[in-house]
């Protein structure tokens, strides 16, 4: 007896709606993760150097914002792979700062080069140069020739009324450009936390600019002041015996005085430090410029200078010494090397006396900074004093020389090649960062009656003190043309810029504001890259590598699929 087969039944079959179902389901949480994802940011960090991780200072300064803060990024467009990458890792960590601002932070990204009509776009340009976004030019060769771009990788961060710039690509002398890029997106948290922290801030601390002593004039220092304002009050401010003459201020910046400071400036001075002040002292010990060395014929004598802070600095944990350090490593100045009919030729010559220090110290005020030009600078020991800590923050290069005052200072020295052996010194130390507990220069020398006035609160130590002490009382000053001040650090002569301006903006955002948002720049992100040396020496394993493996594994991929199907389906037949 032969049995019939039983016939298909009408309407679709439960396998066929089982899987649509699945499919549907499928389709339904992809469309929901997609709503939601545009509302809710969240990515877990992987990464072993958690670099997509924001420090607690810059979560902390983002939960408590009040109001709405609003960034511009203006790097977009067509990019190079480099500025793409800039740009992708920007995105990235606003996004992440979002995440915890509770809706008060937006962003928006955008091409200052998209207008087509070229005046519109040079107006732009204009406009972010006078707000601080600084261009970077770059050309590319393409099928008409060599093309110039301007890109500005920058951001422009808005809170109410106040508005900071923001430079996403930091400028570094002699860093190959992988590692420029890669120290820009290693900086980029604390740059725009930094940057919102002072546009949020309505209560900016005070720093005075010292005078009465020959410092500085306000038109020597314009420019570090003129980019100051936008986050602290300046003031000059002169002691004349006033014991609260310094009162109010967070900071105070003495800045190449040229005469000494009787007893009662610097007690009212030492009296500021232990109550919390802070102070950068920029000091010249020995008599020495440019100006006077052409006025004498190429040739000066410098003699040391007295200042009588010597024992302050002290007792502090600092000496200046009566010396000047010659440096390889050095910036360039214009000489008359001879004449060609009636003009004189000119020559760029390294003087030695113009060192450029590249910091070497992983310190977050130092950290990915530009080389600092200095002038006719003195060395900074540090001393050993109770509960104080020193961190040398400058120094010179390897190739170095401590000249003990008084020194002869001839530009004939720069006829003679340059003998490495003549350069026996090394790491000098020029910028030396104190913290800890200072104690009073005056402890132990006043009488009763100073001791028990009320007037005059002596106090005669402190806690977590901090100061700056320089070798060099030009390392702020801006040159001045026609009248003008120019940008602090510009040399005139290659057109290079130096650090010197982001040097003393780091500092006094150290001394002033603390360390919370500055730890966010020791932040280390290595660089994974492939070894050159492997590269170069046979490339054909690493490429067959990298293309096969891809390959192999969607292929087994698709062996492994298919041997599973057919598989289940046996048993289904079964």
């Amino acid at each position: 007896m032969v049995k019939s087969a039983t016939p298909p039944k009408a309407g679709m079959s439960s396998e066929r709606r089982n899987s649509l179902f699945k499919l549907g389901l499928l389709l339904g949480i992809i469309l929901l993760v997609n709503v939601v994802s545009r509302y809710l940011f969240y990515r877990i960090d992987l990464t072993a150097d958690k670099r997509y991780t924001l420090s607690q200072a810059t979560r902390n300064l983002m939960g408590d914002l009040k109001d709405v803060v609003f960034v511009k990024v203006y790097l977009e467009g067509d990019l190079n792979p480099g500025f793409a990458q800039l740009r992708n890792a920007t995105a990235d960590l606003l996004d992440e700062m979002r995440r915890y601002s509770r809706g008060n932070l937006e962003y928006v990204f955008i091409n200052p080069s998209e207008d087509p009509d070229e005046e519109t776009r040079k107006a732009l340009y204009r406009q972010l140069y006078q707000k601080g976004v600084q261009p970077v030019t770059f050309e590319e060769r393409t099928a008409e020739g060599m093309e110039r771009s301007f890109v500005f990788p920058g951001a422009l961060v808005t809170y109410a009324n106040e508005e900071m710039p923001v430079q996403l690509l930091k400028s570094q002398l002699g860093v190959p450009r992988e590692q420029l890029l890669h120290n820009s997106v290693q900086n980029l948290e604390f740059e725009f936390a930094n940057a919102i922290r002072k546009a949020t801030n309505p209560l900016r601390p005070e720093i005075g600019f010292l005078e009465g002593h020959g410092e500085l004039d306000t038109l020597e220092v314009a420019d570090i002041a003129n980019t100051l304002k936008s986050s602290y009050r300046l003031k000059r401010v002169s002691i004349n015996g006033q014991l609260d003459a310094l009162k109010g201020l967070r900071a105070l910046v003495i800045a190449g005085p040229d005469s000494a400071f009787d007893e009662k400036d610097k007690f009212i001075i030492d009296q500021f430090v232990m109550g919390g002040g802070r102070v950068v002292w920029m000091i010249d010990p020995v008599i020495a410029g440019m100006d006077s060395l052409k006025s004498m014929g190429g040739w000066m004598l410098a003699p040391a200078r007295e200042l009588k802070v010597e024992d302050m600095l002290f007792r502090y944990g600092a000496r200046v010494n009566y010396d000047l350090v010659q440096d390889l490593l050095s910036s360039l100045i214009v000489v008359v090397s001879g004449r060609m009919g009636d003009q004189a030729k000119q020559q760029l010559l390294p003087w030695y006396y113009f060192p450029v220090m590249t910091p070497k110290d992983n310190h977050p005020v130092v950290r990915n900074l530009n080389s600092i030009r200095g002038q006719f600078v003195s060395s900074v020991d540090p001393i050993e004093a109770p509960g104080v800590q020193a961190t040398v923050l400058l120094s010179t290069s390897q190739y170095s020389k401590v000249i003990p005052a008084p020194v002869r200072v001839s530009l004939g020295e720069l006829e003679y090649k340059p003998d490495p052996a003549r350069f026996p010194n090394k790491d000098v130390p020029i910028a030396v960062l104190l913290e800890g507990d200072f104690t009073s220069v005056y402890k132990n020398r006043l009488p009763p009656a100073i001791l028990s006035d009320s007037a005059i609160g002596y106090k005669e130590s402190c806690k977590g003190g901090k100061m700056l002490v320089i070798g060099d009382g030009d390392l702020i000053r801006n040159d001045i043309v026609k009248g003008s001040p120019v940008a602090l650090g510009y040399d005139r002569n290659t057109g290079t810029t130096f650090g010197n301006k982001n040097f003393f903006l780091n500092v006094m955002d150290y001394l002033c504001e603390g360390d919370g948002l500055m730890s966010t720049r020791n932040k280390e992100l290595r660089m994974r890259q492939i070894d050159p040396v492997v590269l170069e020496s046979d490339t054909r394993p690493v490429r067959l590598i990298a293309v096969s493996v891809p390959i192999a594994l969607v292929v087994l991929l698709g062996v492994f699929k298919a041997l599973f199907r057919r598989r289940k389906f046996a048993k289904q037949r079964l």
